[in-house]
């Protein structure tokens, strides 16, 4: 085999992302199905900063009681009044009495939660073409009315 570069981490953004009451779409074939609209949120990078625009959400699939399948779509503005597009799908699994209390909007210890994410960028803005080339990947954690989130460059 060839001698791969290992994969490293370059530190991109830490978010907090407000969030609203859940709409219940209900049981789906897929599983239990919910939107949570996205209210707003700060955005901080190394040397840069954002907001979280409203209007996004996060459309999430329930698959199982331990399990939960998240595709959030929302815009960030940076500070220089660049817009940029992001879609973040994620995983967010653990044992079903940690799982239920976060569907209910309840606090959880984030020990007792895998929340993992890769989200991928778009933008029009030339300064910042290079998010649309390259992967990043995050960890989370829900709180009852915001969630936490750490971006890294993939390397």
């Amino acid at each position: 085999m060839p001698d791969f570069a290992q994969p490293s981490f370059r530190p991109f953004a830490d978010l907090q992302v407000q969030v609203g009451a859940p709409q219940e779409v209900g049981a789906t074939p897929r599983g239990r199905r919910r939107v949570i609209p996205i209210l707003g949120g700060q955005v901080q990078g190394p040397g840069w900063t954002a907001r979280v625009l409203p209007g996004g959400a996060d459309f999430q699939l329930l698959v199982s009681d331990t399990l939960a399948e998240l595709d959030a779509r929302y815009v960030l503005e940076t500070d220089a009044g660049e817009l940029i597009y992001v879609q973040n799908h994620a995983l967010r699994s653990g044992p079903p009495e940690a799982m239920a209390r976060l569907v209910r909007g309840e606090p959880v210890d984030p020990a007792l939660i895998y929340f993992r994410c890769s989200p991928r960028f778009e933008t029009a803005a030339p300064a910042l073409q290079w998010i649309t080339e390259r992967l990043f990947i995050g960890v989370g954690q829900r709180e009852p009315s915001q969630v936490l989130m750490r971006f890294h460059e993939l390397l």
